[in-house]
């Protein structure tokens, strides 16, 4: 057997496109009709203890296309295959198992999907189906796993919940293969490539994923991958080297098997539009379950010269507090109405600051920093381009743009790092900038990701083009499928929560404040939203309560 391995089986390939006549090994055995093997599988009749390490190679029922050859022969360490619907991914990804499998003795390969259901209807299916018995000595049902001839295992597992990559802990694998990748997040991928090693002299440990555009991990994926930048997330981004990284673009075209099915192309043109862009055409800016489908920078970007500041316009900062995930910080200002045809005002997020593990009091230091003063108030400011931070001071607070409110995440108020919770400590250092000091911003998830949309539908949401993580992050994410009106939880989605703090506090502020000024019946009504019976009718109760609750006298206790 070969002691080394080319990345992506370059050398079974290189064999597979040669003539598939009888070689003089197979000559010698008197397998006359049988042709050259892909790996190196030992003789099935042979002790797998005590085989010969250079067999006769077997049969692997196996023609990749030309796009599964690509993917096959990159030599990146890792690799992403797919982007669209119907390629032959998952195939591709267990025969890169098999292979790498079979030309390295005593190996061990891994192959993935996040949930069991979902490997037993496609990798475990294909292996059943595809690779012949004599290939391997034997398959253990219950742990999904394959022993090969030659001593090497292949096994299949599953992710369901987060922590559940931690199963693997302590195993080493030669390769590791990810169907539909995008279903992972980036905590899990980061740690299964710590996994990813082989103690076998001259081989190369390499991973692999394939997927459509979509889900939880599309973010991560599409950086890594596609943009060939940093995630989002990722704690150590300087770290990164994109030459690790190779994506191989392949469509339901690339497949002989489905170019020709005309009812699978017909099915796949009928999809609404932003799904036939992502599953036919592989589409990364569009993707199943996309919250934010109605984003489109040509409407929602604008240059920060562009815009005619004006020094009485109201602004205000919100926050999204974090130490071992980025803090992310945006600066907000209220247009009015351009004319009478537009008369609600127009929010324009224009400054960003992305932070990590930056203590409380530091990071209030740098937002007062960055809070600078109206002439330069449009100044490309983001964790890119930093100002001058020579006078980290509190003097001259002249200087510095006139601020309203500061909305924090509301759990800041409650975590402590020392004495003071961190909304204690940050209001400090504002308060001796004469900034004001924060107050927890309205954390509706849902009503904040509507209104959000709702803005951006209608032009009354604007970001400035140094926002460069926002701008980023809110294409990216992805609705919950267990509460649909809500966003799923990901990696790197700091941003958009700091971002929807900012706009739904701000309006909840405003609304309240009209409400206040409503007579009683008239406050009552304003509460009372819903077109269901049953809806409204707590939504009349609860708004009782809550007028109940404003209006009572309540006594002072006696000491």
């Amino acid at each position: 057997m070969s002691a080394t391995v080319t990345p992506g089986i370059e050398r079974w390939l290189d064999d597979r496109s040669r003539d598939q006549s009888v070689s003089a090994a197979n000559d010698d055995t008197g397998d006359a009709d049988a042709p050259i093997a892909p790996n190196n599988a030992l003789d099935p009749d042979a002790d797998a203890a005590n085989a010969d390490p250079n067999p006769a190679k077997r049969f692997l029922p196996y023609a990749p296309f030309s796009k599964q050859c690509d993917f096959h022969k990159s030599p990146a360490k890792y690799r992403l295959f797919g982007g669209a619907a119907g390629p032959g991914k998952s195939m591709a990804l267990l025969m890169e198992a098999v292979v790498q499998a079979n030309d390295n003795m005593g190996s061990n390969t891994l192959l993935l999907r996040r949930t069991f259901p979902e490997l037993e209807q496609s990798l475990l299916l294909y292996f059943r189906k595809e690779i012949p018995r004599e290939l391997y000595s034997s398959f253990n049902d219950s742990k999904h796993g394959v022993t090969w001839l030659n001593g090497s295992t292949t096994r299949f597992g599953y992710c369901a919940a987060e922590n559940d990559v931690y199963q693997y802990q302590g195993a080493e694998f030669l390769f590791i293969g990810i169907d539909e990748l995008t279903l992972f997040t980036l905590r899990q991928w980061q740690f299964l490539t710590s996994r990813n090693r082989c103690p076998i002299a001259r081989t190369f440990p390499n991973m692999a994923g394939a997927t459509n555009p979509g889900n939880i991990g599309h973010a991560w994926v599409k950086s890594l991958w596609i943009d060939k930048q940093p995630a989002a997330g990722m704690e150590n981004p300087e770290c990164y080297d994109p030459s690790d990284y190779d994506f191989v673009s392949a469509r339901v075209h690339d497949n002989p098997i489905y170019a020709a099915d005309q009812n699978y192309l017909k099915t796949l043109a009928a999809l609404p539009s932003r799904l036939r862009r992502a599953f036919l055409d592989g589409d990364w800016e569009v993707f199943a379950g996309q919250y934010f489908d109605n984003f489109d920078v040509t409407r929602h970007i604008s240059r920060a010269e562009a815009i005619e500041w004006k020094p009485w316009w109201p602004r205000w900062i919100s926050i999204d507090w974090g130490f071992e995930h980025p803090s992310a910080t945006y600066w907000h200002a209220a247009a009015p109405g351009r004319d009478e045809t537009a008369p609600r005002q127009t929010v324009i997020t224009y400054r960003e600051y992305v932070t990590h593990r930056t203590a409380p009091r530091d990071l209030a230091h740098e937002i007062i920093a960055r809070s600078v003063a109206q002439a330069s108030a449009c100044a490309p400011s983001s964790r890119h381009n930093p100002p001058d931070l020579g006078s980290r001071t509190t003097s001259h607070p002249h200087t510095h743009e006139q601020i309203d409110a500061i909305y924090l995440s509301p759990d800041a108020a409650a975590r402590r790092t020392d004495e003071a919770s961190i909304a204690d400590q940050m209001g400090a250092v504002f308060a001796a900038a004469g900034f004001p000091r924060p107050i927890p911003a309205d954390n509706d998830r849902i009503g904040g990701w509507m209104l959000m949309y709702q803005m951006l539908d209608a032009d009354e949401w604007l970001l400035t083009d140094n926002c460069i993580e926002l701008i980023r992050t809110i294409p990216t994410l992805a609705r919950d499928m267990a509460r649909i009106e809500d966003i799923e939880k990901m990696d790197g989605d700091d941003p958009a929560d700091a971002a929807r703090y900012g706009l739904k506090s701000h309006y909840a502020t405003r609304a309240a404040y009209s409400i206040e000024h409503l007579p009683y019946e008239a406050r009552l009504a304003a509460r009372v939203l819903s077109a269901d019976p049953t809806v409204r009718a707590i939504q009349a109760r609860k708004a009782q309560l809550e007028e109940h609750r404003r209006t009572s006298f309540v006594p002072r206790r006696r000491r």
